[in-house]
């Protein structure tokens, strides 16, 4: 009957306006909503995930190094009007720079740290081990003092110790006796080249090791270790949020992955830093701009500028969301503007590989990319972490060997 039904319907309105229970936890990762049923993208296996992160940031900055901080008028000029569609490769290979070079060094720093915790049951902070491989990098950028024992067995693969540092004033800093910190930055650059550090950190990330927030300030110690600017390392503890939300989240929308990282870091540090509310400015701007049809993204990328930490961030950010999930695309709209394209390039290949997986990536940028194996190697580490325990009979050779000998 007719009564019947408007009971039904108000008891209906009444079950779905109910509020959430004071007893559930309001952390940031509860507020961003998981994949909704019938969306059709293809559930992707942890492995892949973290494969496709490390090998994104590669394809990312090996892409853009050709053409980092050359003017889109430049780009045109040697690639036609379309600008770079593909790798421009030397000697068969695509260079990858720092930016790879740093995020890997960062996880095998902090996977020596968590071995060395598990296994003789006291350890020092992540810090001090992100530091230690951060110094062992610099190392390898030199043709002198490399040492000829070491911590970190990436120093034994040539692949990632190439010369191509994107900022050789990171050199000095980690020459410094005195290791530059949040508390004391020995400088104030604030350039995107010491970002991709976060990176390590978020993938590092689990709810058994840390809290949201000790990660999220892990990820800016790691960036303020070279850049002591507030608008480098806060940008860095943004990315951490990202990377580590996509790993809890795997189906989540980026835009809300976005506005969630932001507002995380304008809670922790906005208190502390004026720089907090103009990086999520400036983030809440390219998340517009991506829902803006009638502009071009190579117009859209000029105007974000691209050229510190934080621009190059919102333009990763902006080019996540209006490629949807298409990495060709994207690499194309990350690396042809006028700013930092081998910056936004790794930064836009380690969300969208994090988040499409290993299978999306196009074989064509894979089989020219030199430490390809090497980074899949460490990415599966990263994956699964330290394998031994303290009194634990299990003894794992291989682990042993890069994360207590140190490759030797």
């Amino acid at each position: 009957t007719l009564a019947t039904a408007v009971l039904y319907f108000l008891l209906w309105m009444l079950k779905s306006g109910r509020k959430r229970s004071a007893t559930q936890p309001q952390t940031i990762y509860s507020e961003v909503p998981q994949k909704r049923k019938g969306e059709s993208r293809m559930a992707i296996s942890r492995q892949s995930a973290y494969r496709g992160c490390l090998l994104g940031l590669a394809v990312g900055d090996a892409m853009g190094y050709t053409v980092d901080n050359r003017s889109w008028q430049e780009i045109q000029e040697d690639y036609g009007p379309n600008g770079l569609l593909g790798y421009d490769l030397v000697n068969g290979y695509a260079d990858v720079t720092s930016y790879t070079q740093l995020a890997a060094f960062t996880c095998n720093g902090l996977l020596f740290g968590m071995t060395r915790g598990q296994l003789s049951g006291k350890m020092a902070p992540y810090i001090k081990y992100i530091e230690m491989s951060s110094r062992e990098w610099a190392a390898s950028q030199r043709s002198w003092g490399r040492p000829k024992s070491c911590y970190c067995w990436l120093l034994r693969r040539p692949e990632l110790c190439r010369r191509h540092c994107m900022d050789t004033r990171m050199l000095d800093t980690l020459s410094r006796e005195a290791p530059s910190s949040l508390e004391s930055p020995v400088n104030n650059y604030s350039d995107p080249a010491g970002l991709t550090a976060a990176v390590g950190v978020g993938l590092f990330y689990h709810k058994d090791r840390m809290d949201w927030r000790e990660m999220a300030r892990l990820g800016a110690e790691a960036v303020a270790l070279t850049h002591g600017s507030p608008t480098a390392f806060l940008t860095g503890a943004v990315l951490t949020h990202i990377i580590s939300l996509l790993i809890r989240h795997p189906g989540a929308p980026l835009k809300k992955v976005f506005l969630a990282a932001v507002d995380a870091m304008k809670d922790q540090f906005g208190h502390q830093y004026s720089q907090a509310f103009d990086i999520a400015t400036l983030v809440r701007h390219a998340v517009t701009y991506a829902s803006a049809p009638d502009i071009r993204p190579v117009e859209v990328m000029e105007q974000l500028k691209c050229e510190n930490a934080a621009q190059a961030l919102a333009g990763a950010v902006y080019t996540c969301l209006v490629a949807e999930d298409d990495f060709d695309r994207a690499m194309i709209v990350a690396v042809n503007h006028s700013g930092r394209s081998a910056a936004v390039g790794a930064l836009v290949g380690a969300i969208l590989g994090l988040r499409l997986g290993e299978e999306a990536l196009p074989e064509f940028y894979i089989e020219c990319l030199e430490p390809a194996e090497t980074l899949r190697e460490l990415a599966d580490d990263m994956d699964t972490g330290c394998p031994m325990a303290q009194g634990n009979k299990l003894f794992d050779l291989d682990w042993d060997y890069k994360y207590r000998s140190g490759g030797q």
